[in-house]
């Protein structure tokens, strides 16, 4: 099994415990989801809940195997591959070094800020070269920042 690039040891492991976690939840569901709502709106609702607690479960498992296989091969040729340096210089005139990761969960570094390539900050960055200067959204709007570096990974 080939896995995400950039994915951590730690972060591999955590994600095959909460696959196999997710396998047995689904198990535990299949045989309740076949039965005959016969019962009241209660029991019909009771079932609804958990078909689609059935599709959620369905949908984390496929994306958490994607991110061990590695997934679908939807990155375009210009997205920020994981372990790529990143130093900004943002509006205020901070200047900050950031890594990027494959996932969220797997920030281990506390001593460098991380994003991720699908963050509104990394899509914008994944666009763009040293010198140029980026507009992403944030919760409280629009933001501005300077691509000092850009350091892929070796």
């Amino acid at each position: 099994m080939t896995s995400t690039p950039g994915l951590s040891p730690a972060a591999r492991a955590r994600l095959e415990r909460e696959l196999e976690q997710l396998r047995e939840q689904r198990a535990a569901l299949a045989p309740r989801l076949g039965e005959d709502p016969l019962g009241d709106s209660a029991d019909q609702a009771d079932l609804l809940e958990r078909a689609e607690n059935t599709s959620w479960l369905d949908r984390r498992i496929a994306e958490i195997q994607d991110l061990l296989t590695g997934g679908p091969a939807t990155e375009s040729p210009s997205a920020l591959r994981p372990g790529t340096r990143v130093t900004l210089k943002f509006g205020e005139g901070d200047v900050e070094e950031m890594l990027v990761i494959g996932i969220a969960e797997e920030a281990e570094d506390e001593d460098i800020s991380t994003l991720t390539a699908d963050s509104p900050l990394g899509r914008a960055i994944a666009e763009h070269e040293e010198g140029d200067t980026i507009t992403y959204r944030t919760p409280q709007g629009e933001a501005t920042a300077e691509i000092v570096k850009l350091t892929p990974p070796s």
